[in-house]
């Protein structure tokens, strides 16, 4: 596999020096992700390193390369009864880790569990100039200083390419139970907040067509005693209902023009139109709201939904749809200097998928 990095890095060198832009690549389960690149660049394909480096179960800890494809971990994490506790969405059964870390996507569990970054322990990555660099570690307490390893979440591989990441897991709940109860979207936002103050094993909600979901994961008697403390009733086919809202397979995400991702305030009163057109899904006891629609005046549009995130304390990001808008809420001045200056000490040359992020690195 050392011959892959060599390889990879070789590239690297020679596209820093002619300035010539490469598009990393992996699976492309999420290229709709982002923005759009330039048709000057070109194609750097990575999945083909891949493979789990390290695992050892009792310390909860595994190492894998980034081109490892995530069913493959998560069946090998399953088998030993434990998992991937941010609960990463796939978007296609190739998905890799390196996407998944680069993207920085969470599922359903996130809000109970915490987010991709939180369980990132170390990574090995090459920067722009190919140099083979490694940060953190395989223990949670192993960085002193700034934390780069948690630098690359989100990142868009805007900063390098991603080798190997080495992840927190945790072990499987004993018991799961899924509750849907019926009510309008005032009151459960109230009640999943309310929720979310109590020590119930609450795992994941969502609010969609009507209807609360709350999942339940635990001890047995402690999902027992949550469930007779909240109510409903029992939502059988729970497993197949929780996998379609993190794949965007329930009817909710369905065909239309633009499909937002706000990030708000969870306490937000619903978010109505003239402020906010189209249908809303609900998850993260109210902190991430999918908002679909389909205006005709998608930068008017743009702009109200942007505005709205804003004033309920978050920010939006326009998760599908046109690629060639702005996808991701603009950074103030004082941020986006910050983003510029890490983009020149990592990738100097700038030739990572240049304005993937923002049309400014």
């Amino acid at each position: 596999m050392q011959t892959v990095v060599d390889q990879l890095s070789s590239k690297i060198r020679d596209a820093a020096k002619g300035g010539q832009p490469l598009a990393i690549q992996g699976s492309d389960s999420k290229a709709f992700y982002g923005r759009r690149l330039s048709e000057r660049v070109k194609t750097l394909h990575v999945a083909g390193y891949q493979g789990i480096v390290d695992y050892e179960p009792t310390e909860l800890v595994i190492t894998a390369r980034a081109g490892t494809p995530l069913k493959e971990i998560e069946s090998l994490l399953h088998q030993n009864g434990q998992m991937l506790a941010f609960e990463p969405p796939y978007f296609a059964d190739t998905a890799t880790l390196g996407g998944c870390i680069a993207a920085g996507l969470s599922g359903p569990r996130r809000a109970s569990a915490g987010a991709v970054r939180d369980f990132v322990l170390g990574v090995r990555m090459l920067d722009g100039i190919g140099q083979d660099l490694h940060f953190g570690g395989q223990v949670m307490k192993n960085v002193a200083g700034y934390d780069v390893s948690r630098l690359m979440v989100g990142a868009m591989g805007t900063l390098g390419v991603l080798l190997e990441v080495s992840l927190k897991v945790l072990p499987l709940p004993v018991g799961e139970r899924t509750l849907s109860l019926e009510m309008d979207e005032a009151s459960a936002i109230t009640f999943m907040n309310r929720c979310a103050t109590k020590p119930l094993p609450i795992s994941a909600t969502c609010y969609v067509d009507n209807q609360l979901f709350i999942r339940l994961s635990g001890a047995e008697s402690a999902v027992q005693v949550a469930y007779t403390q909240i109510g409903g009733e029992d939502y059988i086919d729970s497993y197949s209902f929780w996998k379609s809202v993190r794949e965007q397979t329930h009817d909710f995400f369905q065909p239309e023009t633009s499909l937002w991702r706000l990030s708000i305030n969870s306490t937000t009163l619903p978010l109505k139109f003239p402020f906010l057109p189209g249908k809303q899904l609900i998850e993260w006891n109210g902190a991430l709201r999918w908002l679909a629609c389909s205006g005709d005046d998608r930068k008017t549009a743009a702009d109200s939904i942007r505005q709205a995130a804003n004033m309920a304390g978050g920010h939006a990001t326009l998760f599908r749809g046109n690629q060639s808008n702005q996808i991701f809420q603009p950074l103030g001045t004082a941020l986006l200097s910050i983003h510029q200056r890490l983009k020149q000490k990592f990738d100097p040359a700038g030739i990572f998928n240049p304005g993937r992020l923002y049309p400014e690195l």
